[in-house]
């Protein structure tokens, strides 16, 4: 490959920022959609229907288009990178939404940044975040905190069961690790495939999962909405073809900082939604912490290109 055609397959600032654009408003109102699909539908089950249409329906564009067969150890990358990912952190998400908002629910997935960057820094390849860049991860969870701190705010006035907030978080732990383990994972070469591949492993997990729980005994077709089923419709299209593919991709070409401030911006996006589509709380308290939130990822991403572009 010469110097030019190198220079050419990196991607251009506008296609990185174009979709972390897109991952940051697309998965900001996938926390509320999901909470419309939950209603009448259980929620492993709703994320295994989601994940196994969504991953088999690329998984086969993506074949027909001259992707090559996977090979067993892309298809155990795969593997383990959908259960972390989907079934450990997403999974925790569609689990908690059966009794906390969706708003406060994406402010617990806000910690996952700060697993990522702890994570990466300590990895002995892994990148080494700025200084500024730290403070900027570290305002970001001060940010979180504020926005679910004592009085914690939910749906109905209560404190967050602490169970369901710790499973939450742990689901974000997972999702860091998965993440990062996607970084050195032997992958297809095509990341519209690799993600088809780790939706059709997060869709199977998930229908395990269900199976276990006794949901198939629970579930009623006569009850099920149209909101709940149009719910299910825009996590597949928006959530899993259009963000999922974009975050899949952003972790290969971008910096682990720079991806990992999703989850500042998605809580705020979560709650404003939550608050205009589903009467969901939005206080001063809220406010305030948003205002701490967008001004760490503006600290996080500006270093982190200072730092990158004065190597």
């Amino acid at each position: 490959m010469t110097l030019e055609e190198k220079k050419e397959s990196v991607p251009s600032s506008f296609a990185i920022w174009s979709a972390m654009t897109t991952v940051y408003i697309i998965w900001g109102s996938t926390f509320l959609a999901i909470r419309f699909a939950i209603e009448t539908i259980p929620p492993f089950l709703m994320a295994a229907i989601r994940f196994l249409i969504a991953g088999g329906t690329l998984y086969v564009i993506r074949r027909s288009r001259g992707d090559a067969a996977s090979s067993f150890s892309e298809w155990r990358s795969a593997v383990i990178i959908g259960i972390f990912l989907l079934v450990g952190g997403n999974g925790s998400v569609v689990w908690a939404e059966q009794w906390v908002a969706s708003g406060v629910v994406a402010l617990l997935v806000g910690t996952a940044p700060l697993w990522m960057v702890l994570i990466d820094s300590l990895h002995p390849v892994g990148r080494k975040p700025s200084r500024w860049a730290t403070l900027g991860v570290f305002l970001g969870f001060v940010g979180v905190s504020v926005l679910i701190g004592p009085p914690r705010v939910t749906g109905h006035g209560e404190n967050v069961d602490i169970i369901r907030a710790f499973v939450v978080v742990l689901g974000s732990l997972f999702w860091a690790i998965g993440s990062l383990y996607s970084r050195q994972a032997h992958l297809p070469s095509s990341p519209l495939l690799g993600t088809a591949m780790e939706m059709l492993a997060g869709g199977a997990g998930f229908l395990l999962l269900s199976f276990l729980t006794g949901e198939f005994r629970r579930l009623d077709l006569t009850v099920v909405s149209a909101r709940s089923l149009g719910g299910m419709a825009y996590l597949i299209v928006f959530g899993s073809w259009i963000g999922l593919s974009s975050y899949t991709w952003l972790l290969r070409v971008a910096p682990t900082p720079w991806v990992s401030t999703y989850a500042y911006v998605n809580p705020v996006v979560a709650v404003l939604l939550g608050h205009l589509l589903a009467a969901e709380p939005l206080t001063l308290q809220i406010i305030i912490a948003a205002t701490i939130v967008v001004g760490s990822v503006a600290l996080t991403t500006i270093s982190q290109q200072a730092s990158i572009r004065s190597k």
